[in-house]
């Protein structure tokens, strides 16, 4: 029996039974970002069996497409290499929404298995939780099934979809290959064997777990039912292994004529037509080669599939050419496949391109690594080298030293990948004008709006002291001048992108890129091989970075906006910087914003960012701009065709902008303004951050305030209460301490008069006076002054290095001695100096090991002045 006549067996035998045939969905899931991608055949499904996506229908039949290659759900190391591992496989699923439950879900899946597909049943096997007696019954008492041949197993017999929500016990058919096969049924201690084979389970939904554990029974108990496709033919056809099945077979034909290679067995051929499944599938769904997220997943897969042909000998571009077998295996089942058919072939052509010149030179050196390698153990050197100067991706060297049966030393490659960073953080700043020396004609194409990735041609390269090279060595810094490149120069406060450039024999680390007469120029680092003039490479913008950058500079426009609905039309941009940690945004504006204000611009934003509005781009003449509402920057000059930005809902924000945006306005994320600040006469400041740098300040200002309440022993809605009762209580004891140390001055102050020299019948106190503040010593002067009824004081403290001198004379005697030149004479001698009145003065100083000999000095001093 055929895989696609099992496929539409399965769908009309659950139709004849009442079920709706819903077609595969995507293999992104939709608006679920707890997976990376359609995993199983209940995942778009999920809301429903939570009760937030009712249906009109209470009985569902699918062949779902899913791919585990990324994420918690990954068999991609396991592909080639195992009977029955796949990166794409269908599943066949048949669903109840609180209609049917145990008693017919088993009744149906023995009735198709044994029935319709005709399988022996004492080759079969079946398994149940083993708290499940209702099920254990069932299929002994209700089914006939031997109970020599059922199996209670545990942890394995019960599915969750997340720590809390509907869970149940589980219930799965095992296909017996017979004693031939090594291998013993499910729950036994050979259960790893092959003989025994897991072909179909059913999910129970029958509880929804609680935040603390209790399992309650749902209202609605629901089925969710699985069949392997892949796996059931490889049943029905009577063959061991999932690629010896019939959809197999052709593709792996198909991958030995375009390889070269006729050996159905070898490893790398399942590896390419598996392989060639997933990529197209993926592709049909929107997901194109990047380097990150579902991109990085399937330019991994592809370039997985191509070094494997390589392995076998293909030497020019071959994988692209297996969607044509695809298309005849797959296409009748799935018309989308075949109406991209076209749009697949041209992406893995153009990505086995890019990649054929990283993989011809890396498997070379990793060849060469091998061949004198001694021990069992690749050093973590070596794997950075292919990966850092070559562009040799970590998991391809991993992949073939598996092959070899060596062991790679990642915690050394970690090593040397964090030595990189730092090399690359202290490269970053220049001190030179590169671009000073370059005479280009032309200019360069920026092809960076729709893609991170390219294929270039080095036309100039100017070293650090601005000397035109032909080549960059590794080590050198330098700038590369690109015909082409997806690299945003810095302009319009958009800092300029950073990344690498990957050619044949080297990698150049861009930390910069700027713009100079049409050209883009790319700031960097030669961090591993050679570069040269003419040489086409593959320029690889950090995505990252980039994606942070978009967030910000997309946010300066609805923050814009905000500020002229907020504050009114006299609102204009005065200037901006657009990095991928923050944004910061200078506005004309008289007077600082209040806090009310500041409030209701970061609502208006994020009233935006929730509406998730797509972006619109449009190129057009200036007067047709101005005409749709663009606003122009300040100061700025436009060619004749202008770039019109418009974000938010309803045309919220219009703006000429040469800058890269994100493709709708909810990819901003959370936006939060961090600070507001004037910075000359009418212009203000707001700094602000968003998506993930929002992420992080709010966790950070939590764990703050989470410090404060542990300090204060309050709850966060407490803290202010009680922050206020211990600045009132240390307001209260701060007055209460004055008091006491007026009381103890007042006290000392009696024994110090005791020190009081006589000269030529004047009382002269010169002392110093320990433990007291600047401010405390002002209050003891005065007392002592009037103690003294007539004479001349100097007191003096010391603290921190520091000296705090105040000199007083009485009313009668300022003809003679002037407070000020007193206080002088002695700063002058502790390193200071200070001034006043006639009666009172002040002075500093910065050296106290000669305050006593300057204290020691008054008297005669003083003397010298009375004479």
């Amino acid at each position: 029996m055929k895989s696609a006549d099992i496929r539409q067996a399965f769908l009309s035998y659950f139709e004849d039974l009442g079920h709706t045939i819903v077609p595969s969905a995507s293999l992104v899931p939709e608006n679920d970002p707890t997976l990376l991608f359609t995993n199983a055949g209940m995942v778009p499904f999920k809301d429903v069996f939570l009760g937030r996506d009712p249906r009109p229908y209470v009985r569902a039949t699918s062949a779902q497409r899913c791919v585990r290659a990324g994420g918690k759900h990954n068999d991609l190391d396991n592909v080639g290499y195992t009977a029955r591992h796949h990166t794409f496989f269908e599943m066949m699923g048949n669903f109840s929404f609180g209609d049917y439950f145990k008693a017919d879900a088993i009744r149906y899946a023995w009735s198709f298995i044994t029935e319709v597909l005709g399988l022996p049943k004492d080759r079969l096997w079946v398994t149940v939780h083993i708290s499940d007696d209702e099920a254990a019954r069932i299929w002994i008492d209700d089914i006939g099934v031997d109970p020599a041949r059922l199996s209670r197993l545990d942890e394995d017999n019960f599915w969750q979809m997340g720590d809390t929500g509907p869970c149940g016990p589980c219930s799965e058919i095992f296909y017996d290959h017979g004693p031939e096969v090594w291998g013993g049924p499910p729950g036994s201690p050979e259960e790893d064997g092959d003989r025994y084979i897991e072909v179909w389970n059913l999910v129970f939904m029958q509880f929804d777990r609680d935040a603390s554990g209790n399992m309650n029974p749902l209202p609605k108990p629901s089925i969710d039912t699985g069949m392997g496709l892949e796996r059931m033919a490889a049943v029905m056809q009577g063959v061991h292994s999932n690629y010896e099945i019939d959809l197999f077979r052709n593709l792996l034909s198909a991958a030995a004529e375009v390889t070269g290679h006729d050996d159905s067995k070898t490893p790398s051929l399942r590896v390419i037509a598996d392989h060639i499944r997933s990529c197209a599938f993926l592709i049909v769904d929107g997901v194109l080669p990047s380097n990150e997220g579902r991109g990085y997943v399937l330019r991994r897969i592809i370039r997985r599939a191509v070094r494997h042909g390589h392995k076998l000998g293909a030497s020019e571009p071959f994988f692209h050419k297996l969607v044509a077998a695809l298309d005849a295996e797959m296409g009748e089942a799935y018309p989308e496949l075949r109406q991209a058919r076209d749009q697949i072939e041209r992406v893995l052509l153009k990505e086995e391109q890019q990649f054929a010149r990283t993989l011809d030179h890396g498997m070379g050196l990793l060849e060469e690594a091998l061949s004198t390698l001694d021990g069992e153990i690749l050093p973590g050197e070596t794997i950075f080298k292919l990966y850092d100067t070559y562009g040799f991706p970590f998991d391809l060297t991993a992949d073939v030293c598996r092959e070899r049966g060596v062991t790679l030393d990642e915690a050394g490659f970690e090593r040397e990948l964090e030595a990189q960073r730092q090399r690359a953080r202290a490269a970053s700043q220049f001190g030179g004008d590169y671009g000073a020396a370059l005479e280009l004609e032309g200019s360069t194409e920026f092809t960076g709006y729709d893609r991170l990735e390219d294929s270039s041609t080095v036309m100039a390269i100017v070293d650090a002291e601005g000397t035109p090279l032909d080549a960059l060595e590794e080590g050198q810094k330098g700038v590369v001048v690109l015909d082409r490149t997806p690299f945003y120069g810095e302009s319009g406060g958009q800092v300029g992108d950073t990344g690498y450039l990957q050619a044949t024999d080297g990698r150049f680390q861009v930390t910069n890129t700027r713009k100079q007469a049409g050209h883009h120029l790319h700031e960097g680092v030669m961090v591993g091989g050679r570069l040269s003039v003419g040489e086409v490479l593959t320029p690889q913008v950090d995505p990252s970075l980039r994606q942070a950058t978009m967030r910000n500079h997309s946010a300066t426009h609805l923050l814009h906006e905000a500020l002229r609905l907020t504050l009114g039309e006299h609102v204009q941009q005065k200037g901006s910087l657009v990095s991928a940690d923050r944004l910061r945004f200078d506005f004309s504006h008289f007077e600082p914003l209040t806090p009310e204000q500041l409030a209701q611009i970061e609502r208006i934003v994020n009233a935006q960012v929730l509406a998730n509005a797509p972006t619109q781009t449009d190129l057009m003449t200036l007067d047709e701009a101005k005409a749709k509402g663009a606003r122009a920057l300040f100061e700025a000059k436009y060619a004749d065709s202008v770039r019109v930005l418009t974000i938010g809902s309803d045309d919220f924000s219009i703006e000429l902008c040469g800058g890269t945006h994100v493709a709708r306005s909810g990819d901003i994320g959370p936006f939060h303004i961090v600070s507001e600040s004037g910075t000359a006469a009418g212009v203000r400041r707001i700094e602000a951050v968003t998506g993930e740098g929002a992420l992080a300040w709010f966790d950070a200002q939590g764990r703050e305030l989470d410090a404060v309440g542990e300090r204060l022993k309050a709850k966060p809605d407490q803290i202010v209460e009680r922050l206020d009762a211990v600045l009132e209580r240390q307001r209260a004891l701060e007055k209460e301490l004055e008091r006491l140390k007026a009381k103890l001055a007042s006290a000392a102050g009696n024994d110090l008069l005791a020190e009081a020299q006589d000269v030529d019948g004047i009382k002269v106190l010169a002392t110093q006076v320990d433990g007291i503040s600047g401010k405390e010593l002002r209050g003891l002067h005065d007392q002592l002054k009037q103690k003294l009824g007539s004479g001349v004081l100097v007191l003096a403290t010391a603290q921190d290095g520091k000296v705090s001198l105040i000199a007083g004379v009485t009313d009668d005697l300022t003809a003679k001695v002037k407070a000020g030149e007193l206080v002088n004479h002695v700063a002058a001698q502790v390193g200071g100096k200070g001034g006043g009145r006639p009666d009172m003065a002040q002075a500093g100083g910065s050296d106290p090991t000669q305050l006593p000999a300057a204290l020691e000095g008054v008297p005669a001093w003083v003397a010298a002045r009375l004479g």
